[in-house]
């Protein structure tokens, strides 16, 4: 069996190195916390406002204010800052988070497209830190994706070293 970090570059098409480049520099240091902010609210004043209704529907059930901090805290959480999102929700456990929406490709190119689009009208992001955090974004839709269709086979994830085990994956 292939594991979810293998499908999600295959299908993204980013490697794990470039994915994890994040990692090569603290972008919360570099950007602070304003900048995440503004990111993930741009973000979601396009989710919330997406003329597909199909992909509206996918947040129906969640407060835009909700999930506007949920979103901010993980990226500086994961991006070098304090664990913001760790201390209010506890450990990410992002497929076991999102086991409950439709994390379809189609799905995963939609939430990209804005993602984007938000982090190109995010004047305070560089352009080297857009590409990482693009490139991480998009390995992340994909791994969610390939953890989304376990769901549908009742299987449980397989980390990044290759073992299954009752715990969640904790790869980001």
């Amino acid at each position: 069996m292939q594991s979810l970090q293998a499908k999600a570059s295959e299908w993204s098409g980013v490697k794990q190195d470039d994915a994890f480049a994040i990692d090569d520099t603290n972008l919360f240091q570099k950007l602070g916390l304003e900048t995440f902010i503004n990111l993930s609210t741009n973000f979601y004043t396009r989710v919330y406002d997406d003329e597909e209704e199909w992909f509206r529907s996918i947040f129906a059930n969640s407060k835009k204010e909700d999930a506007i901090q949920n979103q901010y805290e993980f990226f500086v959480q994961r991006m070098g800052g304090p664990p913001l999102y760790s201390q209010r929700r506890g450990h990410p456990a992002l497929i076991a988070r999102h086991r409950p929406f439709p994390v379809t490709h189609q799905a995963a190119e939609r939430w990209l497209h804005h993602m984007q689009q938000a982090l190109d009208g995010t004047t305070d992001i560089d352009a080297d830190s857009k590409v990482r955090m693009m490139n991480f974004f998009r390995h992340t839709a994909f791994f969610l994706v390939a953890g989304d269709e376990l769901k549908s086979q009742n299987q449980q994830p397989q980390c990044k070293h290759g073992t299954s085990n009752q715990t969640p994956c904790k790869n980001f």
